[in-house]
């Protein structure tokens, strides 16, 4: 399988990577997964810098119909998004259907310096249910 993920629920974190050629069957079992976990509004890291896709204009359609309804459903948490030059045109169309959600959202050459944005203090602060968790570890 082309697209690996992890779901942490203790630190707000789905990060997925695709190593191989993606399809939208793909896309749409990783999206599956996260609406499974409640994960929408948690923080996201996709690192497709191993990855690449020929889906066409009609997959690209049905993602984006599918992201608008996932958009609608509440409050997307901020995505980091990994792709190396030669890739962000293929990901451009996906990129701008990711957009309309109210979110920050940010591209990257490197994984690292997105997992590092994404748990910066602003970043975190865009995601409640992580501060609520960590405040409940503080204790009394």
């Amino acid at each position: 399988m082309p697209l690996h993920w992890t779901i942490d629920s203790k630190i707000k974190l789905f990060a997925a990577t695709a190593d191989g050629h993606v399809t939208l069957d793909d896309v749409n079992r990783m999206l599956d997964a996260m609406a499974g976990a409640n994960a929408h509004g948690y923080r996201k890291l996709f690192d497709g810098s191993l990855g690449d896709t020929q889906m066409g204009p009609a997959d690209l359609l049905s993602l984006g119909v599918r992201m608008r309804s996932i958009h609608a459903t509440g409050t997307m948490g901020p995505l980091a998004i990994v792709v190396p030059d030669d890739k962000y045109y293929l990901v451009a169309r996906v990129l701008g259907m990711l957009a309309a959600a109210r979110r920050p959202m940010r591209v990257f050459k490197d994984p690292a310096r997105a997992r590092q944005w994404l748990d910066s203090p602003s970043i975190r602060a865009k995601v409640p249910e992580l501060l609520a968790s960590e405040a409940s570890q503080d204790g009394p």
